[in-house]
């Protein structure tokens, strides 16, 4: 396991240095200056802007200057806010990101196994029709759809929830209603179609034919044999609701690094972008490789090379 690992992170690092010097060489050639807006007025003002962040200088110089900088762990200070650097921003803003992302995850996963194990498990073609239909409204509508239509209803008509901020557990409610409802309807069709595999097992016929009680072998057998599929899907899903939440954020105003990003890329901020980009890369590597070791860990049929 520990060459695997070794070689994912490898590829990791590989992969974060193509992502950011992808990164790099697209805010070069995207039209406009990030030293061109209001705390740059006067043409003194940008030739001094340019100088100081090295933007008068050849791409190309610019770009081994910024691996340069990156190789000692600086991921650069903002063009636009003065004295505000990108690690600080990270350390900022990501707490407040990782916190909304942590109740979504546990919240579609308990919502997500519930709805596909009721699913499964129930005699009533209606209670299956029911679970699948909202699994499939899940997919179907996008998170920002589903946050714009929960903010209309909830916040601005009915005035019964909080929707800007997350200064109360009551903010908390809209927004991850809005990030977790997708993985919920994933999760519940990977439960459903996996525990319904599961259940014609011979081991599940025989603990059941031994007169063991059905709710301990759903639980002790079939749930924990199903779950594979989930563990698989859960941790890249966990990076999604990290770095998938940039649109869901800036609408329930939520100062997250999603909506950092989104601002940034507004402003232009070509050093914050780079810097963010990296970060939620590595975040999404980071949680690809540990879901293929606790894949391993759950199922040792599979062998890590």
């Amino acid at each position: 396991m520990f060459k695997y690992v070794l070689k994912r992170v490898l590829i990791g690092f590989i992969t974060l240095f193509v992502l950011g010097s992808a990164t790099f060489f697209l805010m070069k050639a995207v039209p406009g200056s990030p030293v061109s807006g209001e705390r740059y007025r006067t043409a003194e003002a940008q030739r001094l802007a340019r100088i100081r962040y090295g933007l008068d200088k050849p791409v190309f110089e610019q770009y081994t200057a910024y691996l340069g900088r990156l190789a000692h762990g600086d991921l650069g200070e903002s063009y636009i806010k003065e004295g505000v650097y990108v690690d600080r921003t990270i350390a900022t803003t990501f707490p407040v990101t990782a916190r909304l992302g942590g109740i979504t995850f546990v919240f579609a996963l308990v919502g997500g196994i519930t709805l596909g194990t009721t699913a499964a498990l129930s005699n009533k073609k209606w209670v299956n029709n029911l679970c699948m239909f909202v699994a499939t409204i899940g997919v179907s509508v996008p998170s920002f759809l589903l946050g714009m239509f929960l903010i209309i209803i909830f916040g601005v008509q009915l005035r019964i929830l909080p929707f800007v901020g997350l200064r109360t557990p009551a903010n908390y409610v809209l927004p991850v209603i809005a990030l977790s409802l997708y993985p919920i309807s994933m999760i519940a069709r990977l439960t459903r179609s996996s525990m319904l595999e599961v259940m014609k097992q011979d081991y599940i016929i025989l603990a059941r034919s031994k007169g063991t009680p059905y709710k301990k072998v759903v639980i002790k057998h079939a749930l924990k044999n199903a779950m594979l599929p989930v563990v698989t899907y859960a941790g890249p899903a966990f990076a999604f609701m990290l770095t998938g939440s940039f649109i869901v954020e800036t609408l329930f105003s939520i100062p997250g690094t999603g909506r950092e990003f989104v601002s940034n890329i507004s402003n232009r901020d070509y050093q914050m972008i780079m810097g963010l980009t990296l970060f939620l890369g590595a975040l999404i590597i980071t949680f690809n490789i540990l879901t293929d070791i606790i894949s391993a860990i759950i199922d040792p049929r599979i062998k890590l090379k």
